[in-house]
């Protein structure tokens, strides 16, 4: 089988030429280039080189070259210290350099999402099929994003279309009957932009552990399939003056229970402007709506039944002033109405909160050398009527092919209203317990990194160092003697320390006018201390993770053009202390085993419009000898294949 899937791809090289294939040495470029523009670290346009917070880019080229159908498949190849795992009912659990679940802020345009599943965003939403790239924060920025924001920020930034019209189709399919199928449709005209997108997924129920007596956490991974739909409208009605309108639906439907399958919808859409005033003056105002829900569906009758639903009802103001060449003003304010309707609170209840806050920021360059940076941000919670106050003072310092950024910023994560009132029974076995009196995560991040750029060459360091207190999370199991039940309740722990050290060197060599290789190595060392014996915590990191990516393009004649993608990642061995989710609830070593995957693609370009992907996923061949929750889920080699066409192009 390996011999015959070798014998294809090689194949795949000698395809008859048919038309020409332009852009191949820019896209791999592109990869490199620090004159990209970013928003998130400092929600104003600046050039990647010229921002004063540590900011990680995953470009558009990095993401069509991935072939990604998802940020899950996206991110854990292309970032070292982010690891992928399961949660309960196998919902997906990531871990990025020391903070999982709501320590990190997800993003879909600057917009916060709704919604959770075992206390993570479900990644599954977010597909990659009209996203322009990929922007991300490490370290506290709550300074500007509020609560969520511990460990980090991932903004996704959504596309808008460059030609009078595009259409593109594409599908891949893979073992395990995966299978998914996209269109993208974009207009240009006028004063009139509109990208909409389609896509499905489906894939099939399959046994990783078929031996009963074998020690696996669990034994099938259940198939699912999916649907994803959104329209982003952008209408520019004066020369300065910008309207950009989105809707979204989700559907996700789970095999794991054939009878009763959990099904999962999301509801988004919203509006914002943005107004250049002058050359010195923006003014931006958004509102935002999401709608998360959790049902059960009864075949027999043909009947959903809802248990769960996170409406966030959001409005912002922002407002940009620029003093001569040497200063930004940033101030603004959110408002969001948060309501949660749960079948893990008692009686099926439902709860809501008010949250509103005031930021401001001032951005000064005071030479061409030096750049500080200070944001302060106040924040208030209804529900209980509490408030936070965080802040951040960071600078850059650039000489010559030289840059040095560092920092403080202080951050928090307020108690979600289902760790102050949940009261359910997990797993069947033990009650959770919600909290009213928790008090926010607060956290203290130092950070400092180095870039040096010569040439192709670019090389990056950095250390974030977190001190967390007051960290959420559960306790050991105990006995509710009125009740006559085991359970476990949400508390605050006293400290969680965090150490976080990432190195990254990238380059590319133009072979000739048509061949170009580029090639990315991004280490990350993760240490995390926790000072409470007493909770019962979340896998930690793992404490060592490497990424390899190459890639070599080729425009072989006029007519055909090919790209070779290697990646791979390493992650360290981990032993970690776990609680036995059933009486009598006795404490456990677990012994993740260390490994290494790694995938070979090949993308052949036909045309200005075809494109046939072929990729061999694992080829080492690597299955874990026990599955457990944060082991990888191949059972060996996968073959996949893709096929994408430009319409437009034809």
């Amino acid at each position: 089988m390996t011999i015959r899937i070798l014998l294809l791809l090689l194949s795949l090289f000698t395809i008859m030429p048919v038309t020409l294939a332009e852009g191949v040495v820019d896209e791999v470029a592109d990869s490199m280039r620090l004159d990209q523009i970013v928003v998130t670290g400092t929600r104003t346009r600046k050039l990647l080189k010229d921002t004063p917070i540590q900011t990680r880019i995953i470009t558009s080229e990095d993401i069509v070259k991935s072939d990604a159908t998802n940020i899950i498949d996206l991110l854990q190849h292309e970032l070292p210290g982010v690891e992928f795992a399961y949660a309960m009912n196998q919902q997906t659990n990531m871990n990025m350099s020391g903070f999982s679940g709501q320590g990190i802020l997800i993003l879909l345009d600057g917009e916060r999402l709704a919604g959770e599943t075992m206390e993570n965003t479900d990644f599954l939403r977010l597909n990659m099929a009209d996203v322009d790239h990929i922007e991300i924060i490490k370290g506290a920025a709550s300074a500007l994003y509020g609560s969520n924001a511990v460990g980090g920020v991932i903004n996704i930034i959504t596309k808008e279309s460059q030609q009078p019209w595009s259409l593109n189709v594409n599908a891949r399919w893979a073992d395990h009957k995966e299978q998914r199928y996209g269109s993208v449709f974009g207009l240009n005209k006028g004063r009139f932009n509109n990208v909409v997108s389609l896509q499905h997924t489906y894939i099939d129920t399959y046994t990783v552990c078929a031996d009963m007596n074998d020690d696996c956490e669990f034994r099938k991974v259940y198939g699912r399939k999916t649907w994803n739909v959104k329209d982003r409208l952008v209408w520019r009605p004066l020369d300065n003056l910008k309207l950009i309108g989105h809707i979204g639906y989700f559907f996700r439907q789970d095999k794991q229970d054939p009878v009763i399958p959990d099904r999962y919808r999301d509801f988004s859409g919203g509006l914002r402007g943005e107004w250049n005033i002058s050359s010195r003056d923006y003014l931006e105002m958004v509102y935002n709506f999401d709608q998360y829900d959790k049902s059960d569906y009864y075949k027999e009758y043909n009947k959903d039944i809802r248990d769960y639903s996170n409406v966030q009802n959001s409005v912002r103001a922002l407002y940009n002033h620029t003093f001569g060449k040497n200063g930004t003003l940033t101030f603004g304010g959110d408002y969001m109405r948060d309501y949660l309707l749960s079948y893990q609170f008692e009686a099926g209840r439902s709860y809501h909160q008010y949250t509103t806050d005031l930021f401001a920021q001032y951005d000064w360059t005071i030479n061409n050398h030096w750049e500080l940076i200070g944001a302060g941000r106040w924040d208030y919670f209804s529900d209980k009527s509490t408030s936070h106050i965080t802040g951040k003072l960071g600078f850059r310092y650039n000489l010559s092919n030289f840059t040095l950024r560092g920092g403080y910023a202080s951050g928090f994560r307020a108690p979600t209203l289902k760790e102050k009132y949940s009261q359910f029974l997990m797993v069947g076995t033990i009650y959770v317990y919600g909290n009213e009196n928790l008090t926010a995560e607060k956290s203290h991040n130092f950070n400092l990194g180095a870039e040096y750029t010569a040439g192709q060459y670019n090389f990056t360091v950095s250390a974030n160092y977190n001190i967390v207190n007051d960290k959420i999370a559960t306790h050991l199991p105990q006995v509710d003697v009125e009740h006559q039940r085991n359970y476990i309740q949400y508390i605050n722990i006293k400290r969680m320390n965090v150490f976080a050290l990432e190195a990254t060197a990238q380059s590319q060599w133009q072979l000739s006018d048509a061949s170009v290789i580029a090639a990315r190595l991004g280490y990350c060392y993760t240490h995390e201390q926790v000072r409470d014996g007493s909770a019962n915590q979340y896998a930690p990191a793992r404490p060592h993770s490497l990424i390899v990516r190459a890639d070599w393009s080729k425009a072989w004649t006029k007519n055909y053009a090919t790209t070779l993608l290697i990646t791979g990642r390493y992650l360290s061995s981990l032993t970690y202390t776990k609680m036995q989710m059933a009486p009598p609830f006795s404490l456990y070593d677990i012994d993740c085993n260390g490994y290494s995957i790694w995938k070979v693609q090949l993308t052949n370009r036909i045309r200005k419009a075809f494109s046939l992907n072929v990729a061999l996923d694992n080829i080492f061949n690597y299955a874990p000898r026990h599955y457990l929750f944060n082991s990888p889920t191949t059972l060996g080699i996968n073959l996949m294949v893709g096929v994408s066409i430009d319409i437009d192009k034809l």
